[in-house]
């Protein structure tokens, strides 16, 4: 899913999507900060929960090389842990 949001070229106003993934786990607390603040700001994500999801856990072992979470990634850009201030910058919000 993606996020949309406006920035300006030349005059003119332009519409901007992203893809945002997180891999989370059920009892995660920064897992839970981050949805609520796509939640709070519409900003629309997948989302893939590594504790009952193999495939997906192996996947963000292999991109992360650890097995925290939050991990999020937004088009090729991938945070471990909530970082709000990044996750804003990532997305213009």
């Amino acid at each position: 899913m993606a996020v949309g949001y406006t920035i300006w070229h030349k005059h003119k106003k332009l519409y901007m999507s992203k893809t945002v993934t997180i891999f989370s786990t059920p009892v995660c607390h920064y897992c839970h900060m981050a949805k609520d603040f796509f939640a709070e700001n519409n900003i629309a994500f997948t989302e893939h929960d590594v504790a009952s999801d193999l495939e997906k856990r192996k996947e963000m072992v292999d991109m992360t090389g650890q097995m925290g979470v939050p991990v999020i990634r937004i088009e090729d850009d991938v945070i471990v842990g909530f970082d709000e201030a990044k996750v804003k910058e990532l997305l213009g919000v």
